[in-house]
Formats: C-alpha cells, sequence, structure tokens
C-alpha cells in the first residue's frame, strides 16, 4: 500500500490559528510527505485521538475542564465511524467521567475504551458495542500527590495502554508519581485494581507516557518532569513492573527548561524515541537486545516549537513529528539500520497539532 490515512488531533481553545478540530490528510509512503488536509469533525480540544484495530472506528477525547450547567465536569469521549477520505460521522459521546481527558486507549478487540482524565486524575472504561458506540463505564479514582506543587498537587492520570493479550490496563499518573495496573474484562468493558496495584517513580518525575516493546519483556516510562525514561522489566504473568534504569531524553549539559512529551517504541524494538518540549527534540534511544537497558544515540531536532506527539508509520521507515506551537507536521526518514532520524523538508502545516494517528486509506467506506 503506497498511502495512508492520517488523522490529526488539535487544541481548539485560546488559539489564534483557528483549529476547528480532527483534521485528516493524505501520507505517501514512498516519499513521506503528506497532502490533502481536511477537517473532518469539529470537536473541542481533541487533544488525543485513536483509530480501532479493525479501522472502523475513532475514538477522540474533548479535553475540558469547565463544568457544564449541571455541575458535572465537561470532558468527553466521543465515537465516529470512518468513512471515505477519513469523512467521520458521530456514533455518540459520553462523558469521560472527571476533568480535562487527555489519552484514550482501544483493546484490539474493539471491546473496551480506556481514558486518562487528567484533571480528575482517574482512570476511566467503557464497553464498546459491535455499532462502536460507547456504552457502560467503570471508573477508578486516583489519589495522592506529589512534591512538585506546581505540577503535582493533586493526582493526574496521563495516560492508559493495554497490555498483556488485553488482560491489564497501565496507567500512568504524573500527579503521584505511579503507574496503575488494573485487571480489563474484555466482555464486560471493565477494570478493577490488580494487586499490586501501582508501582511508584522517583519522587517528583511525572510519569507521563509508557511504551511496551515488542518482546512483551520491558515497559519504558517517559517522565515528563525529570525529562527521563524508566525502564521497567514486565512480568505479564504477574503483572509487576520492576525499575532497571533511568536515562535522561538530553544531551549532557543541557541547561534548557524542559518537559517530555511522548515514547513510542520502533517495530524492530531497536530503538525507543522520545520528545522533548523546550529543547524541541527527538531523542533516539539504542535498546540493548539482551537486558532492555537504553543508550542515548543522538537528539534530532524537530524543525518547530514543542513538539506534543509524534507517531511512526506502520513500517517503520517515517515518522511525524506534530509541532504544537509552530503549527506543523513533520516528516522524518528512519535510518532502521542506526535509527537515526532526518529531515526530508517534507511538513504540512496544522493548526496546533498535538496527536497523530495512522490509519490505512483503504478504510470502510461510509
Amino acid at each position: 500500500m503506497s498511502e495512508l490515512l492520517v488523522f490529526v488531533g488539535t487544541y481548539t481553545e485560546r488559539t489564534p490559528d483557528g483549529s476547528k478540530g480532527i483534521y485528516a490528510a493524505r501520507f505517501d509512503t514512498a516519499t513521506g510527505k503528506l497532502a490533502g488536509l481536511k477537517g473532518v469533525a469539529e470537536l473541542q480540544n481533541p487533544s488525543w485521538v485513536t483509530v480501532s484495530r479493525d479501522r472502523r472506528f475513532l475514538y477522540a477525547v474533548s479535553e475540558v475542564g469547565v463544568p457544564d450547567a449541571t455541575g458535572k465536569p465537561a470532558g468527553l469521549v466521543v465515537a465516529y465511524s470512518i468513512g471515505s477520505g477519513g469523512k467521520l460521522t458521530e456514533l455518540n459521546q459520553v462523558s469521560s467521567g472527571g476533568a480535562d481527558p487527555c489519552h484514550l486507549a482501544i483493546d484490539r478487540g474493539g471491546r473496551t475504551v480506556a481514558v486518562a482524565n487528567y484533571t480528575g486524575g482517574s482512570t476511566v472504561s467503557f464497553h464498546v458495542g459491535s455499532d462502536g458506540r460507547l456504552g457502560a463505564a467503570s471508573k477508578d479514582q486516583h489519589t495522592g500527590k506529589g512534591p512538585n506543587a506546581q505540577r503535582q498537587e493533586s493526582a493526574h492520570a496521563h495516560s492508559v495502554n493495554f497490555v498483556a493479550d488485553d488482560r491489564l490496563l497501565l496507567s500512568c499518573d504524573l500527579g503521584n508519581d505511579r503507574v496503575y495496573v488494573y485487571r480489563h474484562d474484555p466482555r464486560a468493558g471493565t477494570i478493577a485494581a490488580h494487586q499490586p496495584a501501582f508501582v511508584g517513580l522517583e519522587p517528583g518525575a511525572g510519569p507521563r507516557h509508557l511504551a511496551m516493546h515488542p518482546s512483551g519483556r520491558y515497559v519504558y516510562v517517559l517522565t515528563e518532569l525529570s525529562s527521563h525514561v524508566a525502564m521497567f522489566a514486565w512480568n505479564a504473568s504477574a503483572g509487576t513492573l520492576v525499575q532497571r534504569q533511568s536515562v535522561s531524553t538530553l544531551p549532557a549539559g543541557t541547561s534548557v527548561e524542559n518537559s517530555t512529551a511522548e515514547i513510542v517504541v520502533h517495530p524492530t524494538g531497536r530503538y525507543v524515541y522520545a520528545s522533548n518540549r523546550g529543547h524541541d527534540s527527538i531523542a533516539a534511544f539504542a535498546v540493548d537486545a539482551r537486558t532492555g537497558r537504553l543508550t542515548l544515540l543522538n537528539n534530532t531536532s524537530t524543525q518547530g516549537s514543542t513538539p506534543r506527539n509524534f507517531a511512526l508509520d506502520p513500517s517503520g521507515r517515517w515518522l511525524l513529528a506534530a509541532n504544537q506551537r509552530s503549527n506543523s507536521v513533520v516528516t522524518f526518514a528512519i535510518d532502521v539500520s542506526t535509527g537515526a532520524l532526518k529531515p526530508i523538508g517534507a511538513s504540512i502545516d496544522v493548526p496546533r497539532p498535538v496527536c497523530i494517528a495512522f490509519v490505512p486509506a483503504a478504510s470502510p467506506r461510509g
């Protein structure tokens, strides 16, 4: 397949750039170029979007924290069907169960959507019907705080990831320096606390996102506040995490104010990539095949400001970086033999891009 469809989530509030919601563009897998950007759904602050494995449905958060007329948090999770050319048709929307939902995931069977509510400090799961609609919810409220008074005054769930053949769900909490582990019932779409219920990180680290190694043996947790990657040995049978390493995402001697945002493992398992906001770079790490430990290889400028998100295409040959404040999505070629990133001079203007999701252009037609 020479062409893929790419969805882009954005921020719509407090920006002079006119973002309306979710956008779609065509991605040429031969050249790495994006083209044909168009709006496909109007939604307030769709800061995270994800596509079901069967490519029939897209789910998005509406990252809003202001209470509605009833006094309930206004954050939403919205389900769409995907039509020809990326056309989105809304199926339904439900309360996210907390303020400022910022991340979501769908299990491989397409039966459960999980969401992280940042300000609400909670992890919520939703049963998904065969028609893609969101149904009944289950919720776990996080508690606790960290030493950073400005960013860790309370729990702040920041990401969710299904793991262990969808038997378990991991949830990073930036506010209390924990990664929570939940049991997942795919038939009911519910979650329940696992034992042990969480693993703690260094106080003040601020775990934001995580990525699982293709071997299923290692988990890499990106810490936003300390700009590190914490490497954990993962026991899928027991559902336990044991930290083995912590390595900076910045070159030695860097003094710029920085926070990290996204982390992705290359499909080969040989490299890990993480984005720096402030340093405005992608850090590339080599993975030790025997131990899973990381070695920083280099940092590559994202050719823009504030790379909140990036994504690799399914082949692992291309990386798209979303520069939030400079309103651009920039393409990098990946040298699979070295892990190095190379800008190819291709970018597309997108207002406040903060999430990128690939889907084949030949998805079901509406």
